[in-house]
């Protein structure tokens, strides 16, 4: 068979996924072939087109450095403790099983879920909180990991060009928030890239302003986030010995469990069977109203007895000088003294003409942050003369 026909069969193959997917999926899932890209793309491939940006949030640099991206707890010497790659593939695998069940497209909540937290910086959501206040003492709208995570795939990989992701997928990511509870999303449908640039710009400017995922799926990562971190946090405080398992609230422990497996399970289990794809105006992905308040509850443990323990947050006041005093030096070797720059440190210079463009330096040494690795940026700031914390 020749290199055509074999093409021309692979072609065949993919119309008949596409065709699959309107038969088995709901009649409210996004099939593959309603994918829309900013940029047309002149090769046409044989991958379904939210698979293929699953693949391409796999090849990313930005990915990459997930390996080595504080979940919740930092500088901790165990190997046994969640790291950021781990939480973004337990909540793929959880937003593809509920999506099984609710006959949605497991592609598309694949690329979201591995894409979702791609802009958190160093030292997870401390050091989110830290770039925030220094974007806005220069004058930059607050930082944002979800909206940076779509600057990382949309505008800065592959030096400036993107990946060039489906709307979809974008909106997803940016929508994704799972700090804020819900009992039940349901989508906010978008149709262009004109759409979906406005309400990013408007979370831009205002942070606390609540915007929906555009699609089910989104919905369904969206939740899931919130089922993969909450007990498996509870499990890792408990390595720690920040807790005892007995500690989790009575209520929790009848209803939820009280292992990470237990909890997700009946998580899952209770969405499933309370969200709803009967009718556009219809669509629910949420839970019932006792394991919503339940989770509530738990999730206000969490933060009370982990989140904000004072073993946790230790290490934070150091982190903090080292955030200011690295932001500081590479605004001023961009401005003034560029020959101070450490060997291999390029803030963002080899871009392309696409990123030089409407960018101050103050947004490219934030870009820059914003992608270290946790190690990293603990070298970079000893190197510039900070106390850097221990693990412990």
């Amino acid at each position: 068979m020749s290199p055509r026909e074999d093409q021309s069969t692979l072609f065949s193959i993919l119309q008949e996924l596409n065709r699959n997917e309107q038969i088995y999926l709901s009649p409210y899932a996004t099939c593959s072939d309603s994918g829309i890209r900013r940029h047309p793309e002149e090769k046409k491939g044989y991958r379904q087109q939210f698979a293929l940006d699953a693949d391409r949030i796999l090849h990313s640099r930005a990915y990459m450095r997930y390996i080595d991206k504080t979940q919740v707890f930092c500088l901790v010497d165990n190997d046994h403790i969640t790291h950021r790659v781990l939480h973004v593939q337990l909540v793929a695998r959880i937003a593809r099983t509920i999506g099984r069940f609710l006959r949605l497209n497991e592609d598309l909540i694949e690329a979201i879920a591995l894409g979702h937290d791609i802009g958190h910086p160093p030292f997870g959501h401390d050091g989110e909180s830290f770039l925030a206040a220094l974007s806005v003492e220069h004058d930059l709208p607050p930082f944002q990991h979800n909206i940076q995570s779509v600057r990382f795939l949309d505008k800065l990989e592959r030096k400036g060009k993107g990946w060039n992701l489906t709307l979809q997928v974008l909106d997803g990511i940016l929508c994704h928030d799972g700090e804020v509870h819900s009992r039940l999303l349901q989508p906010h449908k978008i149709s262009s890239f004109k759409d979906f640039d406005r309400r990013l710009n408007e979370k831009e400017q205002n942070p606390q302003l609540s915007i929906l995922p555009s699609t089910p799926e989104g919905c369904v990562v969206r939740l899931a986030d919130t089922i993969a971190y909450i007990g498996k946090d509870i499990e890792d405080a408990i390595i720690l010995k920040l807790i005892k398992r007995e500690d989790i609230p009575i209520t929790c422990q009848k209803i939820l469990g009280i292992t990470n497996g237990t909890i997700v399970f009946n998580l899952v289990t209770d969405l499933i069977e309370n969200s709803s794809l009967t009718a556009p105006e219809k669509i629910t992905i949420g839970f019932s109203d006792r394991v919503s308040s339940v989770l509530h509850e738990l999730k206000k443990f969490n933060y009370e007895r982990i989140y904000l323990a004072p073993a946790t947050k230790k290490n934070i006041p150091l982190v903090r000088d080292c955030y200011r005093r690295l932001f500081g030096f590479y605004l001023d070797c961009l401005t003034n003294k560029p020959e101070l720059l450490p060997e291999g440190v390029d803030l963002m210079n080899d871009m392309v003409s696409l990123y030089h463009g409407p960018h101050s330096k103050k947004q490219k040494v934030l870009d820059f942050m914003a992608g270290m690795t946790d190690d990293y940026f603990l070298t970079q700031a000893k190197a510039i003369g900070c106390t850097v914390p221990k693990t412990w």
